[in-house]
């Protein structure tokens, strides 16, 4: 990703997060793995497990460890009513600058 993208994306990521979560609980390799499926093919990992870690501290998600076959227990992020807000503020926060650039990328056009 050029430099511009990384800095877009930090901005963001956290939604994007959100918005997965918000259709099902997930963990941070199944949330990485989605991500990438999306086109965010050079995204790391620790990336999202920090992310992961911040919006644990926030209050957005709760957590649940769910033994796994291979090695330590796995940390389940489920999206709660505090997240579902922040997911909604996100949301009209997107359209907001969606529709202003996207205005502002047409009117550069004419």
């Amino acid at each position: 990703m050029g430099n511009q993208m990384t800095e877009m994306l930090k901005g963001t990521l956290e939604g994007m997060v959100l918005a997965i979560l918000a259709d099902r609980p997930a963990y941070g390799y199944e949330i990485t793995a989605r991500l990438r499926d999306q086109g965010f093919t050079d995204l790391v990992e620790g990336t999202v497990y920090a992310l992961l870690v911040r919006i644990e501290q926030r209050g957005f998600v709760d957590v649940e460890k769910v033994p796994s076959e291979k090695g330590p227990p796995r940390k389940v992020f489920t999206l709660n009513a505090a997240g579902r807000a922040q997911l909604e503020e996100f949301w009209r926060t997107w359209s907001f600058l969606s529709e202003r650039i996207e205005q502002l990328h047409t009117e550069g056009d004419d």
